[in-house]
């Protein structure tokens, strides 16, 4: 598989591109990995295409898949794709769907309706993925200029959870931005998709799958990423993923994961 990055200068805050390319003949059936992030995936190939499950059925082509994408397998595919992983707090405003999107699968079309299929045209349009990342760019700022943004408050709630790695308490961020806990709560899912707590968990569970994929054993990863026990993990991997800790280490998302998104912004 050959992975293409994007230039410093094509790069946007929350927000995250990588460009994939199969040159095998053989097919690909990759799992997700559940990830704090809204993931969009644009099919760039000539033949095969992308073919993921989807509301009971097999599906084929672009698609957004919303957080907690544990049920999302993507297979048969061959070409190339691009993938950007949008920051909850910026998919809020490029997809206008955030809520409606967690832990769920849509082709692209369906969220972005004319808009999906010109973007696409877009991307086809050049074999360059200097270029395709450059549109990429050029799309995402729009819609984030042309569309409503989170609360401050909700944006530094998010930011402060992936700066501890999930390791905060809802009552700590909420008298940070002076809200009630309620209220932060509330705002948080309404404009997120997920509660404070969840995010937390998730945020943590994206940390611990790292450093099982990169070899740690099991009660060390749960010492590092603040769970209880090893149990603990056990039960938190499992209720994310559906799959045990270390099937999680040796899950080929997560193997490529560190080329593809060396510095991941979440």
């Amino acid at each position: 598989m050959d992975i293409t990055l994007p230039r410093l200068s094509a790069r946007l805050p929350g927000i995250s591109m990588a460009g994939f390319g199969v040159r095998s003949s053989a097919f690909v059936d990759i799992a997700m990995v559940a990830h704090p992030s809204v993931t969009l995936i644009v099919d760039l190939s000539d033949a095969g295409g992308i073919v993921y499950d989807a509301e009971g059925g097999r599906r084929r082509g672009s698609v957004v898949a919303g957080l907690l994408p544990g049920q999302l397998r993507a297979g048969g595919w061959r070409g190339e794709c691009l993938q950007i992983r949008l920051s909850p707090v910026i998919a809020a405003a490029v997809l206008g769907a955030s809520t409606e999107l967690t832990g769920t699968v849509a082709a692209l079309d369906e969220i972005w309706t004319r808009d999906g299929s010109q973007f696409e045209d877009r991307l086809r349009s050049t074999t360059s993925w200097a270029e395709r990342f450059t549109i990429a760019a050029d799309v995402l700022s729009r819609r984030l200029d042309a569309r409503p943004s989170v609360d401050p408050e909700v944006v530094h709630s998010w930011q402060r959870t992936v700066a501890h790695r999930g390791r905060v308490r809802v009552d700590g961020l909420a008298d940070e931005v002076g809200w009630s806990r309620q209220r932060l709560w509330s705002r948080f899912r309404s404009q997120l998709g997920l509660t404070p707590k969840r995010a937390a968990q998730l945020v943590r569970f994206d940390h611990a799958a790292h450093l099982l994929a990169a070899g740690h054993p099991p009660a060390s990863v749960a010492a590092q990423s603040g769970y209880v026990d090893q149990s603990h993990l056990h039960r938190d991997v499992k209720a994310l993923t559906g799959i045990t800790p270390a099937a999680v280490a040796t899950a080929p998302w997560l193997a490529i994961d560190d080329l593809a998104w060396p510095a991941r912004h979440l």
